[in-house]
């Protein structure tokens, strides 16, 4: 059973990761809309602003509290956060909230905690509330997917797209139930669902990228086409691992190097985008936010690496 400092800990970090990432695909979503579907600009928005609340409050609660590694992986926020924003929201008319950025950039992380139980209760609360949230953000997701698959809706997003930001919307449900119920994530099992959820979801980028770059740039578009056959190949190294009970360390050392290239890749691209030195059809935020996932992943492996030590 989990530690109640960890519950906060954990809980408090979880949300600050997800929360931002949600709140994000609604703006890729809303973008992605034709004049045909303005109606459903104002759920999503609505849904933003909840889940910007949702921030707020968990930066509030968060500061002197989280571990110094997270707010140092770079999976809150990265260099190119801020500016990203700013862009996107220039591009698209969407508004952000860039006052959440600059609070996160200001947190201070604690090695050590000492159990508050009115801390615990806010924290338990939180997460209740980040449910809630979640459930309505994936249920507007299902109903994009399946129009869109039905040929009842267009948008501008892939349907892949549509399918990969509503599992991850189902992931963080599954992290936050189990946050509530004390549980840890301790059996082998559990790793390799993880390596084999972010595999997935970094090959799934790869992919992405490759097909919302301009024709004309063919170097990047290979680089993108080989990490997504490699993190294809990892995510079914990971599988069979699950299948024969296999040891996972070889998987997690392949995948911690793999993440490693392609958080310098996705760097690189986002801040090429930036400087418009990369012609794609890429939101800046886009590119920033699938570098805070590959960093956030890269945290999670080096965790599981120490675990199996």
């Amino acid at each position: 059973m989990m530690s109640k400092t960890d519950f906060i800990r954990h809980s408090l970090e979880l949300n600050l990761f997800f929360a931002r990432i949600m709140k994000e695909h609604l703006v890729f979503v809303a973008s992605a809309f034709t004049p045909k579907n303005y109606n459903l600009i104002q759920p999503a928005n609505e849904l933003k602003d909840s889940l910007d609340n949702l921030l707020v409050e968990t930066v509030m609660l968060s500061n002197g509290v989280i571990s110094p590694e997270a707010i140092a992986s770079g999976e809150i926020i990265t260099q190119f956060t801020l500016n990203a924003e700013l862009a996107t929201q220039y591009y698209t008319g969407i508004a952000i909230d860039t006052r959440i950025t600059q609070a996160e950039a200001a947190l201070v992380g604690s090695s050590h905690i000492i159990h508050n139980p009115m801390l615990e209760q806010r924290v338990y609360a939180l997460n209740h509330k980040a449910i809630g949230i979640t459930t309505a953000v994936a249920q507007l997701k299902e109903t994009v997917l399946r129009d869109v698959l039905a040929c009842r809706m267009f948008t501008h997003n892939y349907p892949l797209l549509a399918d990969h930001i509503l599992r991850e919307a189902r992931f963080y449900l599954k992290m936050l139930h189990k946050l509530q119920r004390f549980d840890e994530i301790d059996t082998a099992i559990e790793l390799i669902e993880q390596e084999i959820f972010w595999n997935r979801i970094m090959a799934e980028h790869s992919k992405f990228i490759r097909g919302f770059l301009d024709p004309t740039e063919e170097e990047l578009m290979e680089i993108a086409n080989n990490f997504a056959k490699e993190f294809d190949g990892l995510t079914e190294m990971a599988l069979k691992t699950m299948d024969s009970h296999r040891d996972l360390s070889e998987v997690t050392e392949e995948s911690l190097e793999a993440t490693q290239e392609i958080r310098k890749f996705k760097a690189q691209g986002t801040e090429g985008i930036l400087q418009c030195k990369i012609k794609s059809i890429i939101l800046p935020l886009l590119g920033d936010h699938t570098l805070r996932e590959a960093n956030h992943y890269m945290r999670l492996l080096k965790m599981f690496r120490h675990q199996a030590c």
